[in-house]
C-alpha cells in the first residue's frame, strides 16, 4: 500500500498484538522500531510477519545515530535493510539525533550544534544510509530540552537542506514542536510556517507531560499521555497546508486499553478524511 493511501496508525505494542491483528479499520497501519526485530527468526519476527500480512508497516528507527561524528554502523545498517526487505514498510524513518559514541549505545537522542560541518557529515550519513536501503528516508524533527549555541543554520532551514542534498523525507513530529517551542520559548506556529512541508512523508502526534519539579517551564515528550488539544490544533493547522499526510499516534509508556487507542486514532483518521488536498511551494 502506498503511503498516500494510509490514514491514521498506531505504534504496535504486544500487549495489543491479538487486537492488533483483528482490527480491520479503514486506512490502519503501524509501526514499529526496527531495532526489536533485527533477528533472522523468531517468534518476535513471526508476530511482525503475521501483522504485515495484514497490514502495511512502518519502520522507525531510534539508532542510526545519523548526528554521531561517524558513519551509521555497518552491521547494523545490513540488518536494517534486510529487515526492510523481508517486511516492506511503506515508510521508513529516523531522528535527527545522535545516540552512539566510539561504539557505545546511548540511551537517548542527543541534540548538536546545526553548523555546516554537522550538515555535511549527517547528509553523507543519510546517503550512506539510503543507499544500502535504496530508498529514502524520513528524518524526524528533534525534542528540545535546553538552547545550546553554535548554531549556523535555524532547524527548519537545516531540514530543508538535508532534503535537498540528498533527497530525504521528512517526518514532522507535531509533539515535539509543540515541546520545544514552550521550552525555549520560541513560536510553535512560526516554526511551522517555515517548515518545508513539502517533503513531509508522515506526521508524529503524541502525548506528553509537565516534568515534576519545573512544571510547565519544562515539557517531557513521554509519549504516556493522550494528545494535548494544543498540540492537536497545531494538527489541523498543518493540515490545512499539507492535505492529508499518513498520521501516526504514538504511545509508548502507561498504555490504555486498545479501544482508547483505536479511539484517539479515529480523531486522526477524521481530520485526514476531512482534509482537502493542496499545493504546497517548496520552502
Amino acid at each position: 500500500m502506498a503511503p498516500h493511501l494510509l490514514t491514521a496508525g498506531l505504534g504496535l505494542k504486544p500487549q495489543h498484538y491479538d487486537e492488533a491483528l483483528r482490527c480491520t479499520a479503514p486506512g490502519l497501519w503501524w509501526e514499529v522500531h526496527p531495532e526489536n526485530y533485527l533477528a533472522d527468526g523468531g517468534p518476535r519476527l513471526a508476530w511482525l510477519e503475521a501483522i504485515r500480512a495484514r497490514h502495511p508497516v512502518a519502520l522507525h528507527g531510534v539508532s542510526l545515530s545519523l548526528a554521531a561524528d561517524a558513519p551509521p554502523d555497518a552491521t547494523h545498517l545490513a540488518r536494517l535493510a534486510a529487515l526492510a526487505r523481508r517486511v516492506e514498510p511503506v515508510i521508513v524513518s529516523e531522528h535527527l539525533a545522535w545516540s552512539t559514541w566510539r561504539g557505545q549505545y546511548l540511551p537517548d537522542l542527543l541534540p548538536f550544534p546545526r553548523t555546516h560541518a554537522a550538515l555535511h557529515r549527517i547528509a553523507g550519513n543519510i546517503a550512506r544510509t539510503q543507499d544500502v536501503l535504496q530508498r529514502p528516508i524520513a528524518i524526524e524533527n528533534p525534542t528540545h530540552y535546553l538552547h545550546i549555541d553554535g548554531h549556523d543554520w535555524a532547524e527548519t532551514d537545516f531540514l530543508a537542506e538535508l532534503v535537498l542534498r540528498t533527497g530525504c523525507t521528512l517526518l514532522l513530529d507535531v509533539n515535539n514542536v509543540y515541546i520545544s517551542a514552550n521550552n525555549l520559548g520560541f513560536s510553535a506556529q512560526a516554526y511551522l510556517e517555515a517548515f518545508p512541508l513539502h517533503a513531509v512523508a508522515e506526521i508524529h502526534l503524541a502525548g506528553h507531560h509537565a516534568d515534576p519539579v519545573h512544571g510547565n517551564a519544562l515539557l517531557i515528550d513521554s509519549h504516556d499521555a493522550p494528545i494535548a488539544p494544543a498540540v492537536w490544533a497545531l494538527y489541523e493547522q498543518v493540515m490545512a497546508r499539507t492535505g492529508p499526510v499518513p498520521t501516526l499516534i504514538e504511545r509508548d509508556d502507561q498504555l490504555p486499553t486498545f479501544n482508547e487507542l483505536l479511539a484517539e486514532r479515529e480523531q486522526a483518521h477524521r481530520a485526514l478524511a476531512h482534509a482537502q488536498p493542496r499545493e504546497v511551494a517548496c520552502s
